[in-house]
């Protein structure tokens, strides 16, 4: 075993059983049997250390996000990534926490990991006529109501006694992002018809989110589209 392997296996050890979800870099020296210049040559400094620990502890739960199958309903894979989610920082709750600590200011690249898979899936979900938001608003809609009860359910256990209380979140939260049935996906052959189709609605209920440049700028693309 390496080193860097040592020590990280000897600060994920501290932390699983720290009653703060936090180590002393003294304590991990003296579990990993090296000195302080080892383990700072290493990680730079505590920070770096604890976002370290964060990346090795969630590296299991990830790689099997990694390698899961997608099924044939994103919809219901959108579910289970949530469960999975919750699952892990119930069993894992000080890694969790670590994870979204703000006095982490070097952050762990298992958030952003398990944003991109998130939104990997939100995508399939696009893509199969399912999604009523943008994808981008989704997965933020979801990843920070996921991130929300998995904290509130490890940190004030004795306020969420409703078993099912992440499962009514999690419904709300995909039933608010998504539809029921498949919108109509167009063919490559059907863009004309649906640019022109679109433009025409826009022009008889324009969105009031557009400024004026943006609107004509949507319509200009949507006629070329027509146009094809």
């Amino acid at each position: 075993m390496d080193t860097r392997t040592r020590i990280l296996e000897a600060a994920a050890g501290l932390l699983s059983r720290s009653a703060d979800a936090d180590v002393s870099t003294r304590a991990v020296c003296e579990a990993a049997g090296v000195t302080a210049p080892i383990l700072y040559r290493q990680f730079g400094d505590k920070e770096g250390l604890l976002s370290a620990v964060v990346d090795y502890g969630f590296e299991q739960y990830l790689a099997s996000k990694r390698a899961a199958v997608p099924s044939d309903d994103p919809v219901r894979d959108l579910r289970s990534g949530w469960d999975n989610h919750v699952r892990f920082a119930v069993e894992n709750p000080n890694y969790y926490r670590l994870m979204y600590s703000p006095g982490l200011s070097v952050p762990p690249q298992a958030a952003a990991e398990a944003h991109r898979l998130l939104a990997e899936t939100v995508e399939r979900v696009a893509g199969a006529g399912r999604l009523r938001v943008a994808p981008l608003t989704a997965t933020q809609m979801i990843m920070s109501a996921n991130a929300g009860v998995a904290l509130s359910l490890i940190s004030r256990p004795a306020l969420y006694p409703d078993a099912a209380f992440s499962d009514r979140v999690r419904d709300a939260v995909v039933d608010a992002v998504t539809v029921e049935a498949a919108v109509h996906i167009p063919e490559p052959a059907e863009f004309s018809a649906t640019a022109a189709l679109l433009g025409a609605r826009l022009r008889e209920n324009r969105p009031k989110v557009l400024t004026d440049p943006e609107n004509a700028l949507l319509q200009q693309w949507l006629a070329t589209l027509a146009d094809q």
